[in-house]
C-alpha cells in the first residue's frame, strides 16, 4: 500500500547539501523550485532512475507530496534510500526556505 513505512522529513531538515529530486512537471520547475535541485518529472523517473545516486539519501519534492510519495515508494522498492519531503514545495515556500525560477521572474509554485 502506497505510504506504508514510507520515510518522510520536514521541508527545513533537508540538508543545503542533500540530493533533493523534483519529480514536477517542466512547467512547474520553470516556475519555482530549489536551487541545488535536480529535476527529473516523475513520468521520467523510470527510464532516468540510473541517473539518481544511489550511494546517498535521496530527498524527493513535488508540488504538496503525492507524486513525490510514488517516487519514493518505486525508488526505495529499487534499492534507494528515498524519503518523501512533507507538503512538497508548497511547504518549502511557506519555510522560506531559497527558490529560483527559470523564468525571470519572481519564483514561485505553480
Amino acid at each position: 500500500m502506497l505510504g506504508e513505512n514510507m520515510p518522510v522529513v520536514e521541508v527545513t531538515t533537508v540538508p543545503a547539501d542533500g540530493y533533493l529530486l523534483d519529480v514536477r512537471e517542466i512547467d512547474e520547475w520553470q516556475a519555482g523550485h530549489a536551487p541545488h535541485a535536480v529535476h527529473i518529472p516523475l513520468t521520467e523517473l523510470a527510464q532516468r532512475a540510473g541517473e539518481v545516486p544511489q550511494d546517498q539519501q535521496v530527498y524527493v519534492i513535488c508540488r504538496v507530496g503525492g507524486r513525490s510519495a510514488q517516487a519514493v515508494q518505486a525508488l526505495n522498492d529499487a534499492g534507494w534510500r528515498a524519503a518523501n519531503v512533507a507538503g512538497g514545495m508548497t511547504a518549502w515556500a511557506v519555510a522560506g526556505r531559497e527558490m529560483v525560477s527559470e523564468t525571470g521572474e519572481e519564483p514561485r509554485v505553480a
